[in-house]
């Protein structure tokens, strides 16, 4: 009797740490995300459903000896042919208790085998729970099916199902057993029982768990509230929600990499001092962090054309059929720079490209700088080079205004040419880069968790495109925008100004112009090849924002493939609503977003807005962001800040003026390690997803469709740089990230 009793012991004892005698006909895994905190030691529970009704009893996925449910681990139960399911598995439940193990076997367990310990929390982020087929060392399925298959190997979901299969049976085994998935993607409450279907994917009206799913998103709007902290500006999230900040590692990574910058620089005597002469500056890259490509051609007319097409801001340049009424250009001013081409005949066969930065008119800067709102006009040349022609740097003409020319002395024209860089410095960074991607798009993420459950199909589609997007907004803007801050201190328009032009150019940016590719080039008049050949930053983006848009079309297609379909999602409908409501009414006021106040009107308007939203925090971003340090390091080539006014007159400047023009070496420094660490890449390239939500048969497929997509179209880029006049490598997948991190 003793001996059965201990031998019964013995067996459950095994059985709670994972180890039995009884064939494995399935295999439960429970998989807990990686967000802060995440895991548990609350006793879980989980019960399975097959596609006949029948029902597992439950099923604890605690066991001895065992710390399990770790945040971003998987923790792994055997079950039997008796566990109560024979077959396609369609639902599961599962629920925790607020019990935190602090049991005796597992402090033993600690003590001996070095377990650590998990926090006293019980609260518990639950990413799936997949149901894995055993094939057992007869080659049988669960089922009994006569298959010839490998013996159990590792777990994948890698492989597809064969054509002819259930539509239920999406993943399989390396084993070649089948696999079901039932991502639940959110925070497990205690008591409270949670029915997760397979890939949860829903409509709402369709959704089995509609009232969970209500419920959940109030809970979402609770945390996920907008705020204007800048009077007239973006849509900001009130306080940065727990689920929304770095993970640990990429946190560190980013922290570690900051310092090492700044260990590659300490050993050079950084101070107040002004730079003596360019060959000094020149010095201190191959000493520290790398020369920019640019640091020997800058001052060439060839290269300042090149940055209008392939630099950090190539959204500018636009054909020009008439010279404005404000910028003091004659035939006589241009005399000789044209060919044999007089102004007129160059205007009209669409040889002329101007870029006019008349939005930064009468910006308020920081005390006592002041920035230029200038013009530069441009000349196709039979080489289809673009070559810098006149600059004016300022919007009204006057004798305190003169227009510059590659005819004046070199000096002179190369101040010209820095001071329209500065300017345009500053849209660069206000508009292009934090404006236009980071700050709008965190109006948009706001808006996304509280209209769309993490049910919808739209939700999955665009949630790997918004990591650490309200993280790296919040730290930015702390450290970065803010007062005393690097953009106060190294940038000529300073905080005060960086939050003007944003208003001014938010109220100009429109969802059907600015929002997509094709449409914002053809607005510039630049969209032709034949008008304007050599564009890198067109002929890549095109193509990547088509490849986006085909993934985009192939998942949004799936799901309302019947016009009831649109109509009668709400979420939806709310989601547009909020998307277009003013900032200050809480709203994320975006303009000229396609379809009605009841909504959209069509499958296409509901792709466009998707696919702009997916472009923007990925390629968008790219083209904006990752290539700072070659632009910027090198002060002269791209300067944030000079430290003069704008000219007057044409002074004939001695390489000290233009020393004296730059700021000192402290100020060099910080620009140099902000916009290297800004130039760093954290996160997996566009498509290889940190973490997987579409698990539907249809997702799953468009998703490797897009992988492939962007393979190709990285090779054709690679090839493209072959025969470029400079490398354009910022638009090619492999390192454009999935969205907005740094």
């Amino acid at each position: 009797m003793i001996g059965g009793l201990i031998g019964k012991t013995r067996d459950s004892v095994l059985r709670l740490a994972g180890f039995s005698d009884t064939p494995v006909h399935y295999r439960l895994h429970v998989v807990t995300g990686d967000r802060r905190g995440a895991g548990t030691d609350a006793n879980v529970y989980v019960v399975l459903h097959d596609k006949s009704g029948r029902a597992s009893q439950p099923i604890s996925s605690n066991k001895v000896f065992w710390n399990d449910n770790e945040r971003n681990s998987t923790t792994t139960i055997d079950l039997g042919a008796d566990c109560g399911v024979n077959g396609p598995i369609v639902k599961v439940e599962v629920w925790r208790d607020n019990f935190a193990d602090l049991s005796f076997i597992g402090s033993i367990t600690n003590f001996f085998f070095g377990q650590r310990t998990k926090r006293g929390s019980a609260s518990w982020f639950l990413d799936r729970i997949e149901v894995e087929e055993v094939i057992t060392s007869e080659g049988q399925t669960a089922e009994g099916s006569n298959e010839t298959l490998t013996a159990q190997g590792n777990y994948s979901h890698s492989q597809e199902v064969a054509a002819d299969e259930s539509p239920i049976t999406v993943h399989r085994s390396d084993a070649g057993g089948r696999v079901w998935i039932f991502p639940l993607q959110r925070w497990v409450a205690a008591q409270r029982t949670y029915t997760i279907h397979l890939h949860d994917c829903f409509l709402p009206q369709d959704d089995p768990n509609s009232k969970a799913r209500r419920i959940d998103l109030e809970q979402k709007r609770e945390i996920y509230v907008y705020e204007q902290k800048v009077e007239r500006g973006p849509a900001q999230i009130e306080n940065l929600p727990s689920d929304e900040k770095f993970s640990e590692e990429y946190y560190w990574n980013f922290a570690t990499e900051k310092v090492k910058l700044l260990a590659q620089t300490n050993f050079i005597q950084w101070t107040t001092s002004k730079w003596n002469t360019l060959e000094d500056l020149k010095r201190v890259f191959k000493q520290s962090l790398g020369e920019p490509e640019c640091i020997d051609v800058w001052k060439e007319d060839w290269w300042f054309g090149l940055q209008r097409i392939q630099g950090v801001n190539p959204q500018v340049i636009s054909l020009c059929k008439k010279i404005p009424d404000n910028f003091d250009v004659t035939e006589d001013t241009v005399k000789g720079l044209l060919g044999d081409m007089s102004l007129a005949e160059a205007l009209e066969k669409n040889k002329i490209f101007i870029c006019n930065l008349e939005i930064t008119d009468g910006l308020s800067c920081k005390e006592p700088r002041e920035l230029a709102s200038p013009m530069a006009l441009f000349h196709l040349n039979k080489d289809d080079k673009l070559m810098p022609v006149a600059i004016q740097l300022k919007q009204r003409k006057g004798s305190d205004n003169p227009v510059y020319t590659p005819k004046d002395p070199p000096n002179t024209w190369l101040v010209a040419k820095m001071f329209y860089n500065n300017a345009e410095a500053q849209h660069h960074q206000a508009l292009t880069h934090l404006g236009y991607t980071h700050l709008l798009m965190e109006g948009v993420v706001i808006c996304t968790h509280r209209n769309l459950s993490p049910s919808h199909p739209l939700f999955k589609l665009m949630a790997p495109h918004f990591l650490f997007l309200l993280a790296i907004n919040t730290r930015g803007l702390e450290k970065l925008v803010s007062p005393g801050g690097w953009v106060d201190n190294c940038m000529t328009q300073g905080v005060k100004g960086i939050f003007e032009l944003m208003r001014r150019g938010f109220d100009r940016w429109r969802f059907d112009r600015e929002g997509q590719v094709e449409k914002e080039l053809e607005a510039r008049g630049v969209l032709d090849k034949n008008i304007l050949p050599y564009y890198p930053y067109r002929d890549d983006a095109i193509p990547l924002y088509n490849a986006i848009k085909k993934y985009v079309t192939t998942v949004v297609s799936h799901h309302y493939d019947t016009p009831e379909k649109l109509s009668g999602d709400w979420e939806l409908r709310w989601w547009r609503e909020e998307l277009v409501k003013p900032r200050n009414m809480n709203g994320v006021g975006l303009q000229n977003v396609p379809g009605t106040k009841e909504g959209f009107s069509s499958v296409e308007e509901v792709i466009d807005v998707v696919t702009v939203i997916i472009s923007t925090c990925s390629l968008g971003h790219a083209a904006a962001n990752f290539q700072q340090y070659e632009q910027y390091g090198f002060v002269p080539n791209y300067p944030g800040i000079l430290m003069c006014d704008v000219p007057t007159e044409k002074k004939n400047y001695t390489e000290k003026d233009i020393m004296n023009i730059l700021p000192d070496m402290k100020m060099t420094l910080s620009i140099m390690v902000i916009t290297k660490l800004l130039s760093s890449r954290g996160t997996n390239s566009l498509g290889n997803f940190e973490m997987q939500y579409l698990y539907d048969p249809v997702g799953v497929q468009a998703a490797e469709e897009f992988q492939k997509d962007l393979k190709r179209l990285s090779l054709d880029m690679k090839r493209r740089n072959i025969d470029r006049q400079w490398k354009f490598e910022w638009l090619d997948p492999e390192i454009v990230p999935n969205s907005i991190s740094v």
